[in-house]
């Protein structure tokens, strides 16, 4: 029914119109009635229950306010259809459908006498026309004759444009008959190598070319199809505090925001939390002795901590990318389309060149990942502290601030933890190793609670008890927790600057630049060497050749049928204008005035 050329047949059994529920169903789809014919039906039932004739009059003739809207015929129709079934069983009422055409007729009949009856006067011309199912197929026969004549006018021209539409399309599948040899297959493909290329290059660059709204992905829909960045707490970075999330890209333009969230959600994570159990299993046992070692202890669980958390961002980040480059061809594909440069028919060549994309981008991004990884493992294997010991200003502050504050009571004396002077203001021009050897020395005194100064002045008794208290019997203590704490900080920190810039460095080297730069090589290569090895294969010459000799007959007899169709309409067309002609002749003839002149000469005749 929504269809706007269909006629709408309502029907209603109701005695007052302001109740009737048929038309409001109807009124959803078709609210002013335009296109639809109301029919009260059971008429026969309802004369009996008007006690007056006005009651009738407002039946026959509802008001315009009450039917809301202008319905199709200006008002309805009233029906009758007696009950009884057609056929020769012995339920069946009517022998034959003659018969039941009858009963319709004398039923008809019935109702318009007895509506007389009860208006006490006969029913006008205007009121019997809309009595009976007679004058409801009546008026649709003249409806549709009427909507018919009406759209021969507009038939015509369609019918030209699809001609020459067809017309078009057969010389086309002629054209592409005449090119199926091996030269010009050939140069078929190479152009169409230089024009995906040049598309995909758009694409990377910026275009807005392809519509957003079909070919664009909000960062939600990113992250749905193509993974989203989570760390091992399993939360997922806000994706409203990411720029341009809302926005739908695609290119470029997409490939450069996922970078960026990568960016926003690798730099701002903190390192994991430790704990004394941790802290204590990592100390384990030295191959010379089975004393404790912080540095190393600090080293251990940082690069744990640190290969855990980026490793899987690391595989995020692929399939992110590889997901981007992927949805290049189908936009490629619809540029060439647009631009009329896609080689429609010669499916098994395109499907060559998306398999050859699709295998590039796969096993780009599986080498470029493969490349990241063996800087995560180097850089989480082996700590090396010009590397990741980045802000080491930084470190220095808390130690100083710590070993301030910090007060170690052993023995009963209190034993002050003041770092040496000469450490803390040590010149940059000072040899890297000795700096470590002594930042060593220093992490070392501080874990023992004591300084060079005190350890010097202790007898040997107390620093036998300082030494079996904390570096041979494991007792943890507070200090000790605090220094390892941040030891590991500083190293998770220096693995996630390399690490991240390392990542954005080699995929923007290895994955996004290699489709500039060789895949276009790649591909120009696979084709020729196709071209040489079994170029009927590359473009399916043969199945090609068939498909097209029916797409040709069928094209032929598609245009003889428009051609006929053509001279049908414009024969119906000449002769509706020719009975138009006769029509507007003969009213001119009936007119007073012609009427008047033919007398005055007859007169004058006479």
């Amino acid at each position: 029914m929504q269809h706007k050329e269909f006629i709408i047949l309502c029907l209603e059994d109701c005695n007052d119109w302001s109740n009737a529920t048929t038309r409001r169903i109807v009124m959803q789809i078709d609210p002013e009635l335009s296109r639809t014919i109301v029919v009260s039906t059971k008429l026969d039932t309802k004369i009996p229950q008007f006690a007056r004739a006005s009651d009738v009059d407002v039946f026959l003739s509802p008001p315009a306010c009450t039917l809301d809207g202008f319905m199709l015929g200006d008002s309805p129709f009233f029906t009758s259809v007696p009950s009884g079934r057609v056929g020769s069983g012995q339920e069946s009422v009517y022998r034959s459908n003659d018969d039941f055409k009858q009963a319709i007729y004398l039923r008809e009949m019935e109702d318009v006498t007895a509506l007389e009856e009860k208006l006490g006067r006969s029913l006008s011309t205007q009121e019997r026309s809309r009595i009976g199912v007679s004058s409801l197929r009546l008026f649709l026969e003249e409806l549709l004759q009427k909507r018919y004549m009406d759209s021969v006018p507009m038939i015509i021209p369609l019918l030209e444009k699809e001609y020459r539409s067809t017309t078009r399309k057969l010389s086309e599948i002629n054209l592409e008959l005449s090119s199926l040899d091996v030269v010009k297959l050939k140069e078929k493909g190479r152009a169409f190598h230089d024009l995906f290329l040049t598309k995909l290059s758009l694409l990377l660059k910026g275009t807005v070319v392809a519509p957003p709204d079909k070919f664009g992905e909000t960062l939600q829909d990113e992250r749905v199809n193509g993974g989203a960045f989570i760390g091992s707490d399993g939360l997922q970075f806000p994706h409203k505090l990411i720029p341009n999330a809302g926005m739908r890209l695609y290119g470029g333009a997409q490939y450069h925001r996922a970078m960026a969230e990568f960016r926003f959600v690798v730099g701002g994570f903190k390192c994991p939390s430790i704990t004394r159990e941790e802290i204590v299993n990592a100390c384990g046992v030295e191959d010379i002795h089975d004393g404790t070692n912080y540095s190393r202890t600090a080293c251990v669980i940082a690069v744990a901590k640190a290969r855990d958390t980026f490793e899987p961002f690391l595989h995020q980040l692929g399939n992110r990318l590889l997901h981007i480059l992927k949805r290049l061809l189908p936009i490629s594909v619809y540029l060439l389309q647009k631009d009329g440069e896609y080689l429609s028919g010669h499916e098994v060549f395109l499907k060559r060149v998306a398999s050859a994309f699709n295998n590039f981008a796969e096993s780009t991004e599986r080498s470029c990942r493969e490349k990241c990884m063996e800087d995560l493992t180097s850089t989480t294997r082996y700590v090396t502290w010009s590397l990741h010991n980045k802000n080491r200003a930084g470190l220095r502050q808390f130690l100083d601030s710590f070993s301030g504050s910090e007060q170690s009571i052993v023995g009963g004396i209190s034993v002050s933890a003041n770092l040496p002077q000469d450490l803390s203001s040590e010149s940059p021009g000072n040899d890297k190793q000795d700096t470590k050897s002594k930042l060593d020395i220093k992490l070392n005194h501080l874990a023992l609670g004591i300084d060079s100064n005190s350890s010097i002045q202790t007898t040997e008794t107390r620093l036998a008890d300082l030494l079996d208290s904390t570096l041979w019997n494991r007792r943890l203590a507070s200090s000790s927790e605090r220094i390892v704490y941040a030891l590991v900080q500083q190293i998770f920190h220096g693995i996630r600057e390399y690490f991240l810039a390392s990542a954005e460095l080699k995929f923007n080297c290895f994955l996004l630049m290699p489709v500039v730069d060789k895949f276009p090589v790649l591909l120009r290569e696979d084709l020729e060497s196709a071209f040489e090895d079994d170029l009927d294969n590359v473009f399916d010459i043969t199945n090609l050749r068939h498909s097209l000799g029916r797409r040709k007959r069928e094209t032929e007899i598609e245009l003889k049928r428009i051609q006929r169709l053509k001279e049908k309409f414009r024969q119906i067309h000449k002769q509706l204008n020719s009975n138009q002609a006769m029509l507007r002749a003969v009213r001119h003839s009936h007119h007073p005035r012609h009427c008047r002149r033919s007398v005055d000469s007859t007169s004058t005749s006479w």
